[in-house]
């Protein structure tokens, strides 16, 4: 059995992921110091090792100097925070196989420890690995949860009108809104199912290692490789490659990125010989990219290359109706992490819910309700395990603008909903907050016709 050493001093992520992995079928030991990382080494020999970079009595990068010495076959993945990306260089120039920039959820993780264990020569867990391979998959497989509102109809009938094609898709909107579900949805209902899906965040990749991150290197051909090194083109060679935050790439890259998806061909570093490559890209931004190829600062060429087709993911405060669907199934996903069996909500928690603007999307949905399942020691969450922000959260605009029977000049409100929904009923009743039959009792009570 594959056997893995997670050194990180933050006791609950670090407990998560070792639980995490030993469901996956690994062989996981935890400790939460460098003192005692080296013990464990001096008694074992483990294939994989996951240290953070900083810990309270040193530093990731010791610990990975001391395994190279030690055992060069030990592959090390480093983990780092987002102000750290100048460590994560130097820990790749020592040797590191790979780095993953904190916080991560630890199925994004999978793909890595996979790749490590790949390239590694010690393989005592050969014949388990197809099996292992296989749970890798389908744990980065979420389901997308399509929703019923409007907008999320809208979405849902985009995706499947340019899944099936080989278009370039350009994913829009805020953060946490769910852009990588979307790519992964259209990935799914492509003719590239049963290939890749290779997912980078761009705005992780520090500017020293993007060319090698995305076209691969030699041996060799920098200080620091040690090993040959595969790309993110082709390792998503015949299916997907998404593309998060496309606009945090350098200009310097943007040209590169062109002319690999013009020729279809790319050129490790180092490398004299290309390597033809059939991906479709997906990409995905929380900017105005538009404006940023009006500012100079993203090029044209190749925004139009990327941009075949544009999809708008909506904010979670303009799909409201779906508000209750994304909460049971993250409910659900949390039970099944935490090992835990809540049934639902409050009254309270979930009128809270529908209280709150929720500006950080899908994801903190998802977050709030992990950390609720975690702290709620009943069958339904209770108000008080909510964050203070969402458990004192106030009548959104919309709810009170709208909110019938509460208000004197109930006829005009309805008169307003029917003008924002443009004479849409099914709509202005939503707005509303009040079903399609008693929008109709009111339209006659007060003879408003349309």
């Amino acid at each position: 059995m594959t056997k893995i050493l997670i050194v990180e001093d933050d006791v609950p992520f670090g407990t998560m992921l070792k639980t995490f992995l030993i469901k996956r079928d690994y062989e996981v030991e935890l400790v939460f110091s460098g003192v005692e990382a080296f013990k464990k080494l001096k008694e074992d020999i483990f294939h994989l090792i996951l240290s953070d970079v900083r810990l309270p009595d040193t530093s990731g990068l010791d610990i990975l100097k001391q395994v190279k010495a030690e055992n060069s076959e030990t592959r090390v993945i480093i983990m780092t925070g987002y102000a750290e990306i100048s460590m994560a260089v130097e820990a790749m120039k020592n040797g590191a196989f790979d780095y993953v920039s904190k916080p991560f959820r630890p199925e994004s993780i999978l793909q890595t420890i996979e790749n490590a264990l790949t390239h590694t020569q010690v393989q005592t867990a050969a014949p388990t690995k197809p099996e292992k391979q296989q749970r890798s998959n389908q744990s980065q497989d979420t389901s997308f949860v399509k929703g019923v509102s409007e907008a999320a109809i809208k979405l849902s009938d985009y995706i499947e009108l340019v899944a099936p094609t080989n278009m370039s898709v350009l994913i829009m909107g805020e953060s946490g809104t769910g852009k990588e579900q979307v790519a992964k949805s259209i990935h799914e209902q492509s003719k590239r199912a049963g290939a890749p899906f290779i997912a980078v965040d761009c705005g992780a990749i520090p500017r020293e290692l993007a060319s090698s991150e995305f076209f691969g290197h030699l041996k060799g051909s920098f200080t620091g490789a040690i090993n040959d090194k595969t790309g993110h083109f082709e390792a998503a060679n015949g299916g997907t490659l998404f593309l998060d935050e496309i606009g945090n790439l350098s200009y310097e890259l943007q040209v590169q990125l062109l002319r690999a998806l013009q020729e279809r061909k790319i050129k490790p570093v180092g490398s004299n010989n290309e390597i033809q490559v059939d991906i479709r890209v997906i990409t995905a931004t929380n900017e105005d990219l538009a404006q940023a190829v009006k500012d100079g600062e993203f090029r044209e060429d190749l925004y139009h290359r990327l941009n075949e087709f544009s999809i708008k993911v909506p904010a979670l405060k303009d799909r409201k109706e779906d508000l209750m669907l994304f909460a049971e199934y993250f409910l659900e996903e949390a039970n099944a992490e935490l090992e835990k069996n809540v049934i639902g909500f409050t009254e309270e928690a979930l009128n809270a819910f529908k209280r709150y603007n929720w500006p950080g999307n899908l994801r903190e949905l998802k977050n709030m309700v992990k950390r609720a399942v975690l702290l709620t020691q009943d069958d339904l969450i209770p108000l008080k395990v909510l964050p203070h922000e969402i458990a004192t959260a106030t009548q959104t605009n919309t709810e009170t603008e709208y909110g019938l029977f509460k208000n004197k000049n109930e006829e005009q409100l309805i008169l307003d909903a029917l003008e924002k929904a443009g004479g849409n009923k099914s709509k202005a009743a939503r707005l509303l907050s009040i079903d399609r039959k008693t929008l109709y009792n009111k339209l006659k009570q007060y003879d408003i016709k349309l």
